[in-house]
């Protein structure tokens, strides 16, 4: 049995702006009140971790205890079937320092060449945590094609390469509800939901 969310407030544990709005706005049903911990001006811990939840958890435990409340963790990227899943757990690292990710894009499509598999996916493993240590984490999944050039201005990340299955439009063309309905993020979210919060 899952730990319920018992709380009203929670430290969402990134520095990315983008991720911050997307997390913040999929709780706004939930009433509660999120910080981030950039806002909170919380270090950010070495991610050593070999999957997406290893990493979450890594962020998410150390929100939690620095801030002395609950943290919710996102760890997510691209994973390329071309690339043997690359980018993965380093997709915000092929950004570089200065986090720019036209530049992870544009490596991502010349390291494909001329594949012909243009599928990926999204992976997302959100872990709430809680200054006591205990941890509950969820992962999704969300599958597409990769298209270039690049299209549309509304998401952030990969978002303007990646079309969804049974979609013509990128996440970055779409409007942010329908792809909350959809993401790799959504899907998590909605486990975490249901095992970690009261709905009624």
């Amino acid at each position: 049995m899952a730990r319920l969310f018992d709380g009203n407030k929670l430290v969402i544990a990134s520095h990315n702006k983008g991720k911050v709005r997307e997390i913040g706005e999929l709780l706004a049903p939930y009433g509660v009140e999120t910080i981030s911990a950039g806002d909170l001006g919380l270090p950010e811990p070495v991610e050593d971790g070999l999957t997406f939840i290893a990493n979450a958890e890594i962020k998410a435990l150390a929100a939690a205890k620095a801030a002395g409340i609950p943290a919710l963790a996102d760890d997510s990227g691209l994973e390329v079937n071309a690339l043997g899943g690359e980018p993965g757990i380093y997709s915000a690292r092929w950004a570089g320092p200065s986090k720019d990710f036209t530049v992870a894009m544009a490596a991502v499509n010349e390291k494909m060449g001329d594949a012909e598999d243009r599928g990926a996916n999204f992976t997302c493993a959100l872990t709430l945590a809680w200054p006591d240590g205990h941890m509950e984490s969820f992962e999704g999944k969300v599958f597409g094609d990769l298209v270039w050039p690049m299209r549309g201005e509304k998401g952030f990340g990969y978002d303007p390469v990646f079309v969804p299955t049974g979609h013509k439009v990128t996440f970055a063309e779409m409007e942010p509800a329908d792809k909350h309905a959809m993401s790799h993020r959504a899907d998590a979210f909605k486990q975490l939901i249901n095992a970690c919060f009261r709905t009624t």
